[in-house]
């Protein structure tokens, strides 16, 4: 399971530096601009400049309407902002025919530009709040129009969590289906250290957090300490030792 680290300033982005190798992707975002609030591309340059080379710089695009046009030049800005994971979120498609068609202009415009980008096709676990697509349905728009990647996120941000709204059940169904169209699943939403077991247990891909490793827990008042990263990124590995042992016995 990879660990992505959401930071929304250059200053984060140089605590996220320090703890490089507790994680695996660094996620530029907005949080005062959504759940998947898109930052400005020279925060994205200068974060990508801040953080090791061998570490992704992945970018957020917002909580995106129903414009595909103008959704893919956003992703493209993202990518050649140094961005290599695009992550759309799905906030104004009401049907999943919408959602491809979105998809599919910002694979598109974003592999036209960088053949080995990495798209990710968003959608919330509390979609029925917003009225957009179902999160089951996300793993067939991600396979249709070509993205990487599906991954569920939660859209308002009131204390309420991913499991809260699609319980480790329905999750596991939601990775299931995405590996089968051969595609990673990424789980977010207010993910706590005390998520990983199912997390690890559903076969979870990409874990995203961000006030989990905030000083305080908040996500929009603290900031991300290197400590916490290092703190969860060793549960993340606990629980991925106990389940390798258990799997093993069974066996």
């Amino acid at each position: 399971m990879l660990l992505l680290i959401s930071p929304d300033s250059v200053d984060e982005a140089l605590d996220c530096a320090k703890a490089a190798e507790h994680l695996d992707i660094v996620d530029v975002k907005k949080p005062d601009e959504g759940s998947l609030g898109a930052n400005f591309p020279w925060v994205i340059r200068e974060i990508r400049d801040a953080v090791p080379a061998d570490k992704p710089v992945s970018a957020t695009v917002g909580d995106v309407p129903y414009k595909p046009g103008t959704v893919a030049q956003a992703a493209l800005g993202a990518a050649v902002s140094g961005a290599t994971y695009i992550k759309v979120g799905l906030y104004g498609c009401a049907t999943p025919d919408q959602a491809i068609d979105v998809m599919r202009g910002v694979v598109r415009a974003v592999k036209d530009y960088r053949p080995d980008a990495f798209v990710v096709a968003s959608g919330y676990a509390d979609a029925h709040r917003i009225g957009c697509v179902n999160p089951l349905a996300l793993p067939d728009i991600a396979r249709r129009s070509g993205s990487d990647a599906a991954m569920l996120d939660t859209a308002v941000k009131d204390g309420t969590r991913l499991f809260d709204h699609v319980p480790p059940d329905v999750c596991a169904e939601f990775v299931r289906l995405t590996h089968e169209a051969e595609l990673l699943a990424a789980l977010a939403g207010s993910v706590k250290a005390g998520d990983l077991g199912e997390l690890t247990r559903i076969g979870t891909d990409i874990v995203g957090v961000r006030g989990a490793v905030c000083e305080g827990g908040d996500r929009d008042a603290g900031r991300i300490q290197p400590r916490l990263v290092a703190a969860f990124r060793a549960e993340m590995d606990r629980h991925a030792r106990d389940y390798a042992a258990t799997v093993a016995t069974a066996s």
